[in-house]
């Protein structure tokens, strides 16, 4: 079982180099997220109701971003426990707090893509109706 890095201890990296590693992570998954909600919705545009699609795109997402806040919170409070659990039965799995974490922040950050992706594309098309 191995502690988080300390900030204070001269082998750790720098505090702008974990924020940019953190934040790349999320701002890929993001990214996925948002180009796969703007597929979804221009195609949905050229076949049929819109609108619903837009609402629906959004919910989606927002459940994604929900599922994968709520798993990390419980990956950071439940995470040494269940690392500690698995040493003692000797179960040999291979999860880890870190990998937790890690998944449900590329999770969280894609349910967030897909959100900010149904809010663009929704709200570009409204304009274009509304100018057509």
């Amino acid at each position: 079982m191995s502690a988080p890095p300390d900030p204070t201890d001269a082998a750790s990296p720098p505090v702008l180099e974990r924020a940019a590693t953190r934040l790349r992570l999320v701002g890929t998954a993001a990214l996925a997220g948002a180009l796969v909600a703007a597929v979804w919705l221009v195609a949905r545009l050229v076949v049929g109701d819109f609108s619903a699609s837009v609402e629906t795109t959004f919910a989606v997402g927002s459940l994604a971003f929900g599922f994968g806040l709520l798993g990390w919170s419980g990956a950071v409070a439940l995470g040494r426990g269940i690392e500690s659990m698995q040493a003692h039965l000797d179960t040999g799995t291979g999860w880890t707090e870190a990998d937790a974490r890690r998944a449900m922040a590329r999770v969280l950050g894609f349910g967030l893509g897909v959100m900010l992706g149904a809010t663009a594309v929704g709200s570009v098309a409204s304009v274009f109706a509304a100018v057509a």
